[in-house]
């Protein structure tokens, strides 16, 4: 009977768990809490600890927990290293904290936008729909099939490889490349 008990007593614990982010996938290994603010879904991801870091070197994490809503489109830490040898310790040194926190805040768009809004925003404006991000960056987004990109204004393109992972404080979308404002 105690090994029957101590069966569904796990269960029923591995219920409430998967209850608590049903409907968002897993990032980086890691479940997204749609309860819990950004930052505290993104410090558990393995893809997104150069994120993280930079996050924490531009001094916005008190921001990205804040109330929002904020969409944020997330690189990888992949798409980081595809950046030219050396860019992401440069950006992360002291002196180079406002370069750092524009190419953040490009990321970062003051609404929640799911991908099915952004499909409608692309629509309504005939396959192009400009994003105005924190950062004062406007971005370019289109769809094919049910594949966002997002391009930069140097003509850079990221790709969504992970759409929808609702927040508390809005949604993340993760991308596979750094987008960069023209500098």
């Amino acid at each position: 009977m105690r090994k029957f008990t101590a069966l569904v007593a796990g269960a029923l614990a591995l219920s409430a768990a998967s209850l608590a982010y049903a409907g968002n996938p897993m990032v980086g290994g890691a479940p997204m809490y749609a309860d819990k603010n950004i930052v505290e879904n993104a410090v558990n991801s393995k893809d997104h600890t150069t994120l993280v870091a930079a996050v924490k070197a531009a001094g916005l994490v008190e921001t990205l927990q804040g109330a929002g809503p904020f969409t944020v489109l997330a690189p990888t830490n992949e798409a980081f290293a595809a950046l030219p040898a050396g860019t992401v310790e440069t950006l992360l040194k002291p002196e180079n904290k406002d370069k750092l926190t524009k190419i953040l805040t490009c990321h970062v768009v003051a609404a929640k936008a799911l991908s099915a809004d952004i499909m409608k925003m692309v629509d309504d404006d005939k396959g192009a729909h400009p994003v105005k991000t924190v950062g004062g960056c406007t971005w370019t987004a289109k769809y094919q099939g049910d594949k966002i990109t997002i391009e930069d204004e140097n003509g850079n393109v990221a790709n969504v490889t992970i759409a929808n992972v609702e927040q508390s404080n809005g949604v993340i979308h993760v991308i596979d490349a750094v987008l960069l404002p023209k500098m």
